[in-house]
């Protein structure tokens, strides 16, 4: 049974967060409720089915998207830029910039260990989430959403499949002195379109800063700024 509160503000919410006008409650609102929840209030089925049906679409438009732009790419540098951007830490930080966390409904354990900013719940209910998505509006619908959330990330790393990200870079090269990055971030705009602002520090020497649409944007911004640094 659809709880008439919670489908009205998870309705409004995700439409507005997301970009899609959901039409079906129910459907949403399972693609929200983690097993935790499904068993204390005796329903049947949890968000687990949608998670497998949304991570086949995802990984089918991003496919698709890569085999479309991308046609100097090789199948194995494909598939690491897919298994770059389709992860666990991707889809949680994708889930966080549409404040997908507050919405998950979870058992009462579950929330006081805080499963609503978990990386493996916030990934699952993402995938659950586009699951809802391709039941409702089909295929084309939900690639358009994928790329509209995901193109900017496939294209950062697709620039440079295979190689260690710019962040990765950095530290390496610091390592080498004995140091290490630390990150300073700034954000500004509204909640559906912040943009963020990164430095990046070793000790109290700034090295490099960069913005973007995602704190791991901004600070791969400034990582590369900081990084060409030291190549020059």
């Amino acid at each position: 049974m659809v709880d008439p509160d919670i489908a009205v503000n998870a309705l409004e919410r995700i439409s507005a967060e997301l970009g899609h006008e959901f039409d079906d409650a129910a459907l949403l609102q399972r693609a929200l409720m983690h097993r935790s929840y499904a068993a204390e209030h005796s329903l049947d089925e949890s968000y687990e089915r949608l998670e497998f049906l949304g991570d086949a679409v995802l990984q089918l438009a991003v496919t698709h998207y890569l085999f479309r732009e991308y046609p100097n790419l090789s199948e194995g540098e494909m598939a690491k830029v897919r298994a770059a951007v389709v992860n666990e830490k991707t889809l949680a930080e994708l889930a966080r910039g549409i404040a997908l966390g507050p919405l998950v409904l979870l058992g009462r354990g579950e929330e006081l260990t805080g499963g609503a900013d978990k990386d493996s719940i916030l990934s699952d209910v993402m995938e659950s989430v586009l699951g809802a998505v391709y039941l409702e509006a089909g295929f084309e619908t939900t690639k358009d959403l994928v790329l509209q959330h995901w193109a900017p990330v496939v294209d950062e790393r697709a620039s440079a499949p295979g190689q260690a990200d710019y962040k990765t870079r950095l530290q390496e090269i610091l390592a080498q002195a004995g140091q290490r990055p630390h990150y300073l971030i700034e954000e500004e705009g509204p909640e559906h379109s912040k943009q963020f602002s990164a430095s990046v520090y070793a000790d109290d020497q700034l090295l490099g800063s960069g913005t973007g649409s995602s704190k791991k944007r901004a600070e791969q911004a400034a990582a590369r700024s900081a990084s060409q640094g030291f190549t020059r």
